[in-house]
């Protein structure tokens, strides 16, 4: 692990907790300069937490604020990030967001609020840090999926449309990548043991854990590794795939 990502940098949506936290770290341990991107004030002291743990283990890493699903203020990102930290090696769009609710009864404001983080937000990220990458003819972009893509989930409707709308954006920019030297694939974590699933009843998660063929919710640390790979050199053959650490939920 150490010296993987020497010299490369790193920008981390959603990296404030939860997997994109996990993953900030672990591309810091292996020698990445990161950027820890954090939605708005709530979570800019967890971001700085973030980014003292690199430190004091005497790696580089900045807090940016940005909610991804706004223009400007991922423009204002990317400048800031590509200004202190480099020009981008490594992007990891993770930044996402949940609302519970059946179809019918869903407001459309919490509808549009889902599909525009997760959805618009990897757009906008990719959008930003892809010419670059192009001309410096290396990258990895790295979105954040779900399995719920694939097999759905009564009551997340939104959540489930942008996760399979990330999976086909997957695709798509790998096919524009093409031999570019950028790859562009995601990650469809099953359920696991991270903030987005606080609000989530006992008796659902209990639930949901014993239709898992391994009994058990994903520890992050069971997801974090399969972005290290992607990011990695050893994932330099893989191109518009979408790797699935679900403990058997979902077999691709």
């Amino acid at each position: 692990m150490p010296g993987l990502f020497e010299g490369r940098n790193a920008l981390v949506t959603g990296a404030s907790s939860g997997i994109g936290r996990g993953v900030a770290l672990a591309l810091a341990a292996g020698g990445a300069r990161v950027a820890v991107n954090y939605p708005d004030y709530t979570a800019r002291a967890a971001a700085e937490a973030v980014v003292a743990e690199i430190t004091n283990r005497g790696g580089m890493a900045i807090a940016v604020q940005a909610d991804v699903s706004n223009v400007a203020e991922v423009e204002t990102m990317i400048g800031t990030t590509e200004r202190e930290v480099g020009p981008l090696d490594i992007l990891i769009s993770n930044a996402g967001i949940a609302r519970a609710g059946a179809a019918h009864e869903m407001a459309v404001v919490d509808w549009d609020r889902v599909i525009a983080v997760h959805l618009r937000g990897a757009f906008l990220v990719s959008r930003k840090v892809l010419p670059g990458m192009y001309t410096r003819g290396y990258g990895r972009v790295i979105f954040t999926a779900s399995q719920l893509a694939y097999k759905g989930a009564a009551g997340f409707s939104a959540y489930t449309a942008a996760k399979g709308g990330i999976i086909s954006l997957t695709r798509t920019l790998a096919l524009e990548a093409g031999a570019s030297g950028v790859t562009v694939n995601s990650v469809a974590p099953g359920a696991t043991k991270t903030p987005i699933l606080a609000d989530v009843p006992a008796d659902i998660l209990e639930t949901v854990r014993t239709s898992i063929p391994v009994g058990r919710l994903a520890e992050i640390d069971d997801i974090v590794p399969t972005y290290v790979f992607l990011a990695s050199e050893s994932a330099r053959h893989f191109q518009g795939q979408c790797l699935s650490p679900n403990g058997g939920d979902v077999f691709l």
